[in-house]
C-alpha cells in the first residue's frame, strides 16, 4: 500500500514542492489549508484532483494550527505514516506585529500535532517532521551554526519556533516518538512569497528593467543569510523521516551573502551593474552601467532603448520601516551532519537559485503586462 503523508501548510512554498515530490514517489498526500475568502492554492493547482475521482493522490482538508480539535480529527481520519509540520506564521517582521498569534500557531500549534499523535495511539506508526528555522540562532553564538550551537532567538517568530523545537525533542524523549527537527536555513524559489526579501528583490528587479516601477525600498542591506533552493531543502525533509532513528539536522549551504550583494547579483543576471553609495538609512543603489548585449538577450531588445537612459538613476532605497526591532545580522550553517548522515547534497548554488528566480519573475511580469495592456506585446516574450 502507498504511504500516506500529511502536510500542514501545503499551500506554501515548501508544502507545494514537497507534495509534488512525495506524489512522484508514490505517496498519497493529504494537505491542511486554512479557509480563505480568496483562492490560495495557486502553488498546488497543477496537482489538484477533483474530489469525485477515485484513488486520488492529493486530498485537501480545511484546518488551522490554532484548532486542536480540528487537527486531532484530521490526523485521526488520515492516520498518516508521516507528518510534515510546515504550517506557520513565518514572516519574521510581521511576527513583531502579531506576537500572540505567532506563538499560538507556530509554538502551541506544534504541540497540538504532537499531542494528537500521542492521544490517537499513533506513536509507533506516525513519524513527524518539525520545520525549525535558522532564526533560532538569532544573535549568533558561533560561526558557522550547527546542531550544538546555542539558540538566541531575536523575534517572536523565532521564540515560538524555539518552543516548537524543544517540545518536539521532549515528546521524542518522553514518548519514544519518531519526531525530528530540520533546522532549515533560508531557502527560496520562484514560489517564495512576494514579501520575503529574495522574492521581493527578484520581482522588483524584473519590474524595474521592464519599466513597470522606478525603485524598490529595502530594510537592512547588510544582513547576511545562507540561501538555498527550496527544491533541495524539501528533499532533506524527506530524508530526515526515512532514518531509523529520529534526530535534528541543520540544513544549509554553508555560504552566506548580504542582501546588498544579492541585489547586485540579480541585476547583473540581466546585464545591469548596480553600485551602492551612502550609509545606513541614506544608502542607495544606482545603475552604474548596462551591458546592452546581455540586457537585450535576457530582457528584450524592445526594452533597451527606454532603460539604457536610466544609467546613474537610483533603483534601491532604504526605508527604516523595514528594520526589525532586533536584527539577525549573520546566518551561515554547517551542514556536515546532513551530508554525512542523510547523504544530502544540494543541487543548486546561490547563482543558479538567483537565475531561476529572476527568470521566473521576468516571465511573470511580462505575462501580467501583456494581459493588462490587452495583449499588444509580441508573443515570443513568453517562449
Amino acid at each position: 500500500m502507498a504511504k500516506i503523508a500529511l502536510i500542514t501548510g501545503i499551500t506554501g512554498q515548501d508544502g507545494a514542492y514537497l507534495a509534488e515530490f512525495l506524489i512522484k514517489k508514490g505517496y498519497v498526500v493529504h494537505g491542511i489549508k486554512r479557509r480563505s475568502s480568496l483562492f490560495n492554492t495557486e502553488r498546488i493547482d497543477h496537482l489538484y484532483q477533483d474530489p469525485h475521482l477515485e484513488n486520488r493522490n492529493l486530498i485537501l482538508h480545511y484546518g488551522d494550527m490554532t484548532d486542536s480539535m480540528n487537527l486531532t480529527r484530521i490526523i485521526g481520519d488520515v492516520k498518516p505514516d508521516e507528518i510534515y509540520n510546515l504550517a506557520a506564521m513565518s514572516h519574521v517582521k510581521v511576527s513583531f506585529d502579531t506576537p500572540e498569534y505567532t506563538a499560538n500557531a507556530d509554538g502551541i500549534g506544534t504541540l497540538r500535532v504532537l499531542e494528537a499523535v500521542r492521544l490517537l495511539g499513533l506513536t509507533d506508526k506516525t513519524r513527524i517532521y518539525q520545520a525549525s528555522t535558522s532564526e533560532l540562532y538569532g544573535l549568533v553564538q558561533e560561526v558557522p551554526q550547527k546542531e550544538t550551537t546555542p539558540f538566541y532567538p531575536r523575534s517572536p517568530y523565532a521564540v515560538a519556533k524555539m518552543y516548537a523545537y524543544w517540545i518536539t525533542v521532549n515528546y521524542r524523549e518522553a514518548y519514544g516518538m519518531h519526531a525530528s527537527n530540520g533546522i532549515l536555513f533560508n531557502h527560496e524559489s520562484p514560489l517564495r512569497g512576494e514579501t520575503f526579501v529574495t522574492r521581493k528583490v527578484t520581482r522588483a528587479v524584473a519590474r524595474i528593467v521592464l519599466g513597470l516601477q522606478k525603485e524598490v525600498f529595502m530594510g537592512n542591506l547588510s544582513s547576511k543569510r545562507d540561501w538555498g533552493h527550496a527544491k533541495d531543502y524539501i528533499k532533506a525533509m524527506y530524508l530526515i523521516l526515512q532514518q531509523d532513528t529520529p534526530d535534528d539536522y541543520v540544513i544549509s549551504t554553508g555560504v552566506t551573502t548580504s542582501i546588498r550583494d544579492f541585489i547586485k547579483m540579480t541585476f547583473a543576471k540581466l546585464g545591469v551593474t548596480v553600485e551602492f553609495r551612502g550609509e545606513d538609512e541614506s544608502e542607495e543603489g544606482f545603475i552604474a552601467s548596462v551591458d546592452e548585449t546581455l540586457f537585450a538577450q535576457k530582457v528584450g531588445l524592445e526594452y533597451l532603448a527606454g532603460f539604457k537612459d536610466r544609467v546613474g538613476m537610483t533603483v534601491v532605497k532604504v526605508d527604516p520601516a523595514y528594520f526589525r526591532p532586533t536584527e539577525v545580522d549573520l546566518l551561515i550553517g554547517d551542514n556536515t551532519k546532513a551530508r554525512t548522515k542523510l547523504g544530502w547534497n544540494p543541487e543548486y548554488d546561490l547563482d543558479s537559485l538567483c537565475v531561476d528566480m529572476i527568470t521566473s519573475d521576468l516571465t511573470l511580469m511580462k505575462k501580467e503586462t501583456f494581459l493588462r495592456d490587452g495583449g499588444y506585446r509580441i508573443n515570443n516574450y513568453f517562449e
